[in-house]
C-alpha cells in the first residue's frame, strides 16, 4: 500500500515548495489534501486518515498543535510532522523525538531526514501519550508570543443598517459566501471578514471552530447532543436556531 500524506499550510507559497519538494525527495508518497487552515486540515485528516500530516504551527483558527492534540480520536495513527518558523520554544520539545519537525525554510536535506524516519515509524501506530505531552510543552511555549487583544464588537449589516454588536452576545458565526452571518438574540447580520480571520481575532478560550465553517460562542450553548454519526447538535439559550459539530470537532466538547 502507498503512504499517504496531507499538507497544512496557510501561505500558498509555501505550502507549494513543501509540496514540491516531497515529490522530489519521496517521490512514492501519495498527497491526498492541502489545507491553508487548521479546521479544514482536521476534518481531511478524519476523512483521508493519512498516514502523515504536515503541520504548521501557527494556522488561522485551530493551531496545528489544535489539530495534532484532535488526532488521538480522529486519526491515532497518522505521524505528526510539525513545520515552523519559531524555534525560541520549540527545538527543546522536539528532542524527545515522539514527533518529527522541519524549520523553515525547509531545505532538502533536513527534508529527506525526515522522511527517512518517518518511512520507519509509518505502520506502527503513535505513541499518544509521547505526543500529547510535547504538545503540552509546545503549547505553553507558545504563549510566549505578544499577547493580543481579543475583539470585543463588530460592525455589522442588518438589512439597511449598521450595527454595533458586542461579541459577547454573538451565539455563533457561519461562512455564506463571501459574507459571515452573526447570529444574536435580536437576529442576524452580515460581516464580510472571511472565517477563517475573523477566529484569530476572537477571544479562544470563549469562542471555538466547530465546523470549517462555524465558530460558536460557548458562553451561548444551552446543550450538545451527538448523533449516530457521531456528529454532534449545538442548541443555543436564546432562539430556535441550532448549528452542527463535524465530528473531528466533537473533542472540544468531551468534558461538556
Amino acid at each position: 500500500m502507498p503512504i499517504t500524506a496531507m499538507v497544512a499550510e496557510d501561505e500558498q507559497l509555501l505550502r507549494t515548495d513543501l509540496v514540491n519538494a516531497l515529490a522530489q525527495v519521496w517521490p512514492e508518497l501519495v498527497l491526498v489534501a492541502e489545507a491553508e487552515d487548521g479546521a479544514t486540515a482536521l476534518e481531511s485528516i478524519a476523512a483521508h486518515k493519512p498516514d502523515v500530516a504536515f503541520l504548521d504551527i501557527r494556522m488561522p483558527g485551530l493551531t496545528g498543535l489544535d489539530v495534532a492534540a484532535a488526532l488521538a480520536d480522529t486519526s491515532p495513527c497518522t505521524q505528526i510532522v510539525f513545520v515552523t518558523a519559531y524555534d525560541q520554544y520549540a527545538i527543546d520539545a522536539f528532542k524527545q523525538g515522539a514527533v518529527d519537525y522541519l524549520m523553515k525554510p525547509i531545505s532538502n536535506d533536513r527534508l529527506a531526514e525526515t522522511v527517512g524516519r518517518l518511512k520507519s515509524r509509518v505502520g506502527v501506530g503513535s505513541n499518544t501519550l509521547q505526543v500529547a505531552e510535547l504538545i503540552r510543552q509546545l503549547a505553553g511555549g507558545a504563549q510566549l508570543a505578544a499577547p493580543r487583544t481579543p475583539l470585543t464588537w463588530i460592525t455589522a449589516s442588518a438589512g439597511r443598517e449598521s450595527r454595533l454588536i458586542m461579541v459577547d452576545d454573538i451565539a455563533c458565526f457561519q461562512a455564506d459566501n463571501k459574507y459571515t452571518v452573526l447570529m444574536t438574540a435580536e437576529g442576524e447580520a452580515l460581516i464580510k471578514k472571511p472565517i477563517k480571520e475573523l477566529i484569530a481575532e476572537l477571544d479562544e478560550g470563549q469562542f471555538k471552530q466547530v465546523h470549517r465553517s462555524t465558530i460558536v460562542n460557548l458562553r451561548a450553548i444551552k446543550s450538545i447532543a451527538r448523533d449516530d454519526t457521531g456528529r454532534g447538535l449545538i442548541k443555543f439559550k436564546f432562539g430556535t436556531g441550532s448549528v452542527t459539530v463535524s465530528q473531528p470537532f466533537m473533542h472540544l466538547f468531551r468534558n461538556m
